[in-house]
């Protein structure tokens, strides 16, 4: 029994398992080779053995590898009619032992815009693959449209609001720095003050005064109020106003 027999053995058992290497036991079921062939003879470890496909320098089986994912994937996305999302990847491997998981998919490929533009990639000349390509595309496009809409977001927030505590008592205010803020204010206080939350937003004056109308009747003395876990709650769930 030679070493390159049982590596090609390993590589054609991960392929067929989704790139993903069998263990000792399914691996002697699924070829017959039995681990006195290679155990201190070749490797002290199955995981040794393993390991050892994925450090060789063969640039064509890790191309080969991308593709056999990439043409397990493509059904999922026709299947789907869109690029799918993660939650979806791992009910697909619930309910398929043999497709990818998403673990290997991630460290293959990358994040979801990097793995789209490898799928569209793949789809270059290739007859066929033109709704592959369009969902590639979408998926692509609407990443970016996100992006540039938190980018717009951070860009129009002018300020925050914030809701800082000292003792039994909570101060809503507002600021272009709502961590200066706290700084000052505990220099003035006798108690720490600590920031609860705040609420990114353009119009710092507009967000503070309804915090102020809707605490109203909890006001102690100018922007302090004497809040309840209900009210510091429902401010904490406002992440932009």
């Amino acid at each position: 029994m030679t070493k390159d027999h049982i590596l090609r053995e390993i590589r054609r058992t991960a392929e067929a398992n989704g790139a993903a290497p069998l263990g000792r036991g399914s691996f002697f079921k699924e070829t017959g080779i039995k681990e006195a062939d290679w155990k201190g003879i070749y490797w002290a470890r199955w995981n040794d053995a393993v390991r050892e496909p994925r450090f060789e320098p063969n640039q064509l089986q890790g191309a080969f590898e991308e593709t056999f994912l990439i043409e397990r994937f493509i059904p999922m996305m026709r299947e789907f009619g869109r690029f799918p999302v993660t939650a979806e990847m791992r009910m697909k491997k619930r309910s398929d032992a043999s497709f990818p998981n998403e673990k290997t998919l991630r460290e293959r490929f990358g994040n979801r815009q990097q793995f789209a533009t490898k799928i569209l990639s793949y789809c270059q000349g290739r007859e066929g693959c033109e709704d592959i390509a369009a969902m590639c595309m979408t998926a692509l496009n609407v990443q970016a449209a996100e992006a540039e809409n938190d980018r717009a977001t951070d860009k129009e927030a002018a300020g925050f609001v914030y809701l800082i505590k000292s003792g039994r008592f909570y101060k809503v205010g507002r600021s272009n720095s709502a961590g200066r803020r706290e700084y000052e204010l505990g220099i003035q206080l006798p108690e720490k003050a600590t920031t609860v939350h705040t609420i990114r937003t353009d119009d710092p004056v507009g967000i503070e005064e309804y915090w102020h109308k809707r605490f109203g009747s909890k006001r102690k003395n100018g922007e302090w109020f004497a809040l309840e876990s209900s009210d510091v709650a429902a401010f904490r769930r406002r992440k932009f106003m």
